[in-house]
């Protein structure tokens, strides 16, 4: 057992987050943490790793666990390169293999009783390496700096980086110091699709214990095998991924909803049994013993309602044309940086059009300039927008909700207003906090009750599932599935677009790569995580920048000689252990130990060289 929570209750200011919690993580086991905005989650992950102190209850933790704690807004802090930063989680190898490569050398010149000394310390040294894996560091080291984003930036300083970019390489120290559990507080915020894909499959083959808080559900599907739901101060273990959870969670709840119902209906039966019974003289005996029968009864706790889900709902009143934008070709800058070339962009009535693509290849921005009402963007006639912003730029951060609700829809009643509001998931005493007040979560539910009263027929998204819970997504799923209006929208939750698109741009290498069909389809093209089915030609990209002939053919041969590569560093280290072995055998032949040393040093180079192609290949 790593740690366990016994009967654990916790308040803020007299208010209670968790009440009665109990539930113990092992090793090696995969944990996912699902609830509400706003239910505790952090502060049970806080209670867990003793960064809080319960009120009553037990925390108990194995002596000597090394935790590695990813908080949501948590980022490396330092004054090195990002390449240096990170090197420093291998000190130890690193001091390591420059002690035995001088314990090597002093043994060319050592005489027998030096040689013998120095033949076991360079034994331990080659075991205490290859337990550590310390050759490897490097690679270990680029594969997950690469992985992660970082490919291009090794020697930018880290802290001259963004906020999310410090949080994405705090999660890379994290992953390459492999703790025995790893906590990680909404690892996913910041990262594209690209490098999601990449952490998922990093996880999956995790040797330690993850304890998961996420609100992307592909990736608890991917690498979680247990889920903790925290809903009304109370944890519910279930067996399983998230998918596998809300099966549970709904066969649970039908269970005791069904058992405290059965169990009332046989009270009551008893209770009017003795009510009309118990002053007879000739059934008084038996209405007595259905009263010890009631006093013996364990009376079930009557199951707690779950928390209200946001209800959204998106109507408008007139058609559009057919032809709902129009981008003629343009070129698309983000301050100095150009990020599309020479590109049209074409969207119908009725299309609900993903736009996806790695990190800064500019996404947003061409929401943005679709919005900026340039002459070379024309919107079909009776088109009515309505824009989502993930910043929240258009609120007043001080004032009050329901001020900035009727500063924009002042047509509606205040009765409508709050309605509204309350639908999408703010309580009246959320409507009456200054915007700046509210959580992230509870900003983008503003923003999204401002979108529905806008009664658009296209609507521009970017980022609308940021910081929204689990129940409030799959709410936001169905209403726009619901919608039959235009949509264009930016996400990199997986299950989001999965769910609603049906067309698929790309933004990469400068320009849009348009794929007409589902996200499964898209992925089934590119053959990321699922076979390709039969493809119509529509399907297919507009432009020829997906792999040509020529590509596959590198990538193959690229593939044959990593291969070559990893199987000879195998017998290179065979080898090596194979002379060490031999040195420690024949410490007194001062001829054979320097043949031994002299072949050792020529493994050793042919070593550094075979890596460093090998870090070539897979960057």
């Amino acid at each position: 057992m790593l740690f366990s929570l016994d009967n654990v209750t916790f308040s803020y200011n007299g208010f209670p987050i968790v009440e009665g919690v109990s539930f113990a993580v092992n090793e090696n086991e995969r944990f996912g943490l699902v609830g509400g905005n706003g239910e505790g989650k952090t502060t049970l992950l806080k209670l867990c790793l003793g960064l809080l102190t319960p009120d009553s209850g037990g925390v108990t933790r194995k002596n000597g666990i090394k935790i590695g704690y990813l908080e949501q807004n948590g980022g490396l802090e330092s004054d090195f390169t990002v390449y240096r930063a990170l090197e420093e989680v291998f000190e130890e190898d690193k001091k390591l293999i420059e002690k035995l490569r001088e314990s090597q050398q002093q043994m060319a010149h050592a005489d027998a009783d030096e040689l013998r000394v120095l033949a076991a310390r360079c034994e331990n040294y080659q075991k205490r390496i290859a337990a550590r894996d310390s050759y490897n560091y490097e690679v270990r080291l680029k594969t997950v700096l690469n992985g992660m984003g970082f490919g291009a930036v090794y020697n930018q300083i880290v802290n001259t980086m963004s906020g999310g970019e410090k949080t994405r390489l705090k999660l890379c120290r994290l992953l390459l110091e492999a703790p025995d559990l790893l906590v990680l507080d909404e690892p996913t915020n910041h990262l594209d699709m690209k490098t999601l894909f990449w952490l998922e499959d990093y996880l999956a083959s995790y040797r330690g214990a993850l304890f998961v808080v996420s609100h992307d559900r592909y990736f608890l599907d991917k690498i979680t095998s247990r889920t903790l739901d925290l809903e009304n101060r109370r944890v519910t273990a279930y067996n399983g991924n998230y998918s596998k959870y809300k099966l549970l969670k709904e066969e649970r709840t039908a269970r005791l909803e069904k058992e405290y119902r059965k169990q009332q209906e046989e009270i009551a039966r008893l209770r009017e049994y003795v009510d009309k019974n118990i002053v007879r003289a000739t059934t008084a005996k038996s209405a007595q013993s259905r009263v010890k029968q009631l006093d013996r009864m364990e009376v079930l706790e009557k199951p707690l309602p779950p928390p209200q889900k946001p209800r959204f709902t998106f109507s408008y009143d007139e058609r559009p044309y057919e032809r709902v934008i129009h981008a003629e070709k343009f070129d698309l800058k983000a301050e100095e940086k150009t990020l599309l070339t020479n590109v049209e962009f074409t969207l119908m009535r009725g299309e609900k059009c993903a736009l996806l693509g790695d990190n800064g290849t500019g996404k947003s921005t061409l929401l943005k300039y679709l919005l900026s009402a340039t002459a070379k963007v024309q919107f079909g006639r009776f088109t009515r927008i309505a824009y989502f912003d993930q910043e929240n730029a258009d609120l007043d951060p001080e004032e009050r909700v329901l001020e900035a609700f009727w500063g924009k829809h002042a047509f509606l009643s205040q009765t409508d207003a709050r309605k509204l509001l309350a639908q999408s998931g703010l309580s009246a005493e959320d409507v009456s906090k200054k915007v700046k007040e509210l959580s992230g979560g509870l900003k983008a539910k503003l923003e999204l009750a401002l979108l529905q009263a806008r009664h658009a027929n296209l609507l521009l998204l970017d980022e609308p599932t940021n910081h929204l819970d689990l129940a409030a997504r799959e709410a936001l799923e169905e209403a726009l599935k619901a919608f039959d209006g235009t949509l264009l929208f930016v996400s990199h939750d997986r299950r989001f677009v999965e769910q609603i698109a049906t067309r698929i741009v790309v933004l990469e290498n400068g320009t849009l790569n348009n794929f007409v069909g589902n996200y499964t389809q898209y992925l089934a093209y590119k053959n990321v995580s699922t076979p390709p089915p039969e493809r119509e030609k529509k399907q297919k990209p507009d432009d020829g920048s997906y792999r040509s002939k020529e590509q596959r053919a590198k990538d193959a041969q690229r593939k044959t000689r990593t291969k070559e590569i990893e199987t000879r560093i195998t017998q290179i280290d065979a080898e090596t252990e194979t002379l060490n072995d031999e040195l420690i055998r024949v410490a007194a032949d001062y001829k054979k130990v320097q043949e031994i040393t002299a072949r050792l040093n020529e493994l050793q180079t042919e070593c550094d060289a075979l890596y460093a192609e090998y870090e070539t290949l897979i960057d």
